[in-house]
C-alpha cells in the first residue's frame, strides 16, 4: 500500500515524526495528499513546524502523594501562554500522570497511554491549538521513607520549584528549607556533594586572583583557603545563612529541629536554555522585502 520511501517523503513534506507519518498513510490508504491533510487536521504537521523555535518560558509544578513526590517543568515560548489556563491545566495533568505511573525517562512519560491517546498526542494537539511550541523538558520522581518528610515550594507563580527530603523533623521545617532553596539556589547540600571539577575551577580562579594581588606565598595559601570557605558558604545549602533567620545556617536550623537534609531538587524555568533575541525591525523588513520580491 505504501513504502518506507513514502513515509520519508511525507516526513520531509510535513516535518512530522516517522510514526505519525506511518499512521497518516495507513489511515489514508497511502494517498500522499490525504495523508498531509490528515496530519494537518490532527495538528501534527502544524506542531512539527514549531520545533525550531525556542521554548524558554513555562511552568514548574510539584505533586506529593504519600511517600512519592514529583516535580515537572514544561516550557512555552512566551510567558503569556505559560499563564494560559489550557497550558496550566496540561502541566497539572502531566504531573498527575507522572505521579500515577512509575516512569523514569521523558520518553516513557510521553508514551503513557490515556484512553486512545498518549501524553505525546495530547501535547502535540495542545501545541497546534495554542499556536506556540510547547516542550516537556524534565521531571524528577522522588521516593521517601516513613520517617522522612517532603518539603515542596513553588515561587513566582511556578517559575521556580524546590523539593526537599528531610530525615526526621517535620513537614513545616522541610517546607521552610524548600522555600530557602527556591530563593537562594544552592548548588549542593554539603561540601562533600560539591562536584570536584567545580572546586578545582574555583580554586584556580582564587589562586590567580591572589597571585595578581602580589601576596607572599604563605599569605596567599591562607587566602585561598579562606576564600574557598566563603565559596562553600555561598553554594552549600547547609552552610548558607537561613533566609528566615540570618543568625543561623540552614544546617543549624535543621539540626535544631532534629532533622537531616537527605535530598534537594530545584528547577528554574528556562535555566540553561539560550533565549533567542528577537530583532523586531529586521523581522518586519524581511517580511516586507519578501512580499515585494
Amino acid at each position: 500500500m505504501f513504502s518506507a520511501s513514502d513515509i520519508k517523503e511525507l516526513r520531509d513534506k510535513t516535518g512530522a515524526g516517522m510514526l505519525d507519518c506511518k499512521k497518516a498513510l495507513e489511515a489514508t490508504e497511502g494517498d500522499m495528499d490525504k495523508a498531509i491533510d490528515w496530519l494537518r487536521e490532527k495538528g501534527i504537521s502544524k506542531a512539527a513546524k514549531k520545533e525550531s523555535r525556542i521554548a524558554a518560558e513555562g511552568l514548574c509544578e510539584i505533586k506529593v502523594d504519600g511517600n512519592t513526590a514529583i516535580m515537572v517543568e514544561v516550557n512555552s515560548e512566551t510567558d503569556f501562554v505559560a499563564k494560559n489556563s489550557e497550558f496550566t491545566d496540561f502541566v497539572d495533568y502531566l504531573a498527575t500522570k507522572i505521579l500515577e505511573n512509575k516512569v523514569s525517562t521523558n520518553e516513557e512519560v510521553l508514551q503513557i497511554q490515556d484512553g486512545s491517546e498518549t501524553v505525546q498526542d495530547k501535547l502535540v494537539a495542545l501545541t497546534a491549538k495554542i499556536g506556540e511550541k510547547l516542550s516537556f523538558r524534565r521531571f524528577v520522581r522522588v521516593e521517601k521513607e516513613d520517617n522522612e518528610y517532603f518539603g515542596a515550594y513553588t515561587h513566582m507563580g511556578g517559575k521556580i520549584g524546590a523539593l526537599i527530603v528531610l530525615e526526621n523533623g517535620c513537614e513545616e521545617v522541610a517546607r521552610d528549607i524548600a522555600m530557602h532553596t527556591a530563593a537562594m539556589n544552592p548548588t549542593a547540600i554539603s561540601r562533600d556533594a560539591v562536584p570536584q571539577e567545580m572546586i578545582e575551577r574555583e580554586s584556580t580562579v582564587i589562586k590567580e586572583q591572589v597571585m595578581n594581588e602580589g601576596k607572599p606565598a604563605d599569605i596567599a595559601e591562607k587566602m585561598v583557603v579562606g576564600r574557598l570557605n566563603k565559596f562553600y558558604k555561598e553554594i552549600c545549602l547547609e552552610e548558607q545563612e537561613f533566609i528566615k533567620d540570618s543568625s543561623m545556617t540552614v544546617g543549624t536550623f535543621a539540626k535544631n529541629n532534629g532533622a537531616t537534609i537527605k535530598a534537594m531538587y530545584r528547577f528554574q524555568v528556562g535555566e540553561g536554555i539560550e533565549k533567542k533575541e528577537e530583532d523586531f525591525a529586521s523581522e518586519v523588513m524581511s517580511q516586507i522585502n519578501g512580499a515585494n520580491q
